[in-house]
């Protein structure tokens, strides 16, 4: 069977279609050693930026004074990727912070609470997230998550790998629940993602009311779900998302891994960049096995769980 990665990009404007496909899967490449052999990778990037940024990005533009100004493009990494930075975290103060944020957001019994106070971040702070969650009009919404869903339906036939940055994880999660709940996903890796927020958590938990609400694994995933975070990823603020998402009936629920995502730019550190996490040692790993790579690359295998 033929094998594809699908990529779903997050929030925020970005620059042309084909130019964000070509970095992406140059930072997948260059994770995996640089190989020419490596380049056989079939990869597709779904792109939505366009939905709600009618003009992308411009990497020609040289005035930073311009909204089109392009602050941090594709560049290979430079910083050493640092096992003891990753380990020597002590997650305890953010797992203390975010179940006092839950106790203000979800209920005992799971159900959200304050939605006003829920609505009113989403609508000043995250203004993509709020677009894709207008209650008034979901034209939005479904135009977005219409794209990946094709894109899915196109290659139903091959083994996909879904790869999901930012806000593109809130949208894999609810396309494969909602819209192709019948095609199966080998693989979804989450890259920086804030599904584990309190605040994600409840505006998606009074979207599925019952008398069960709780969230779980897409039932269409049928080997892994990998949750990857930098720990000092702002957006992925709560990284453990084991706790949050029950298990599908195939048993399978997200595997957290901390990696340390190295996309640096003019002296600049982004830990939250797309192309950071896909060229880390357990990005490698991960589509290693994937594409049942024999030659194990530079990075693949070091893959640290929380």
């Amino acid at each position: 069977m033929s094998r594809i990665i699908i990529g779903i990009h997050g929030l925020g404007n970005k620059p042309p279609y084909r130019q964000l496909e070509q970095w992406w899967k140059a930072s997948v490449i260059e994770g995996l050693g640089d190989s020419l052999r490596y380049r056989f990778i079939n990869f597709s990037m779904v792109y939505w930026a366009s939905l709600l940024h009618p003009n992308a990005l411009d990497p020609n533009i040289t005035d930073k004074g311009s909204e089109l100004f392009l602050k941090e493009p594709y560049v290979r990494g430079g910083g050493a990727y640092s096992v003891t930075e990753i380990r020597d975290q002590n997650p305890g103060f953010r797992k203390m912070l975010n179940e006092q944020l839950e106790k203000i957001f979800i209920e005992d019994d799971g159900s959200p609470n304050f939605s006003r106070i829920t609505d009113f971040i989403i609508r000043h702070f995250l203004k993509d997230l709020d677009a894709y969650f207008n209650e008034k009009d979901y034209r939005k919404r479904d135009e977005i998550c219409g794209r990946l869903a094709d894109c899915i339906r196109k290659n139903r036939r091959k083994k996909i790998m879904l790869v999901a940055h930012s806000m593109g994880s809130i949208i894999a999660w609810d396309v494969l629940t909602r819209w192709v709940p019948d095609v199966k996903i080998d693989t979804l890796v989450t890259i920086g993602s804030p599904l584990g927020n309190p605040v994600v958590k409840s505006k998606l938990i009074s979207e599925y009311p019952g008398t069960d609400p709780v969230l779980r694994t897409p039932d269409n995933i049928i080997r892994n779900w990998y949750n990857l975070a930098d720990f000092k990823d702002r957006v992925a603020i709560n990284y453990i998302l084991n706790d949050d998402f029950l298990p599908n009936r195939h048993g399978i629920q997200p595997q957290d891994t901390l990696i340390r995502n190295n996309y640096e730019f003019e002296g600049e550190r982004n830990p939250h960049k797309s192309y950071g996490y896909l060229r880390c040692p357990e990005m490698a790993g991960i589509i290693s096995e994937f594409y049942a790579i024999r030659q194990r690359s530079r990075h693949a295998g070091l893959i640290f769980s929380v």
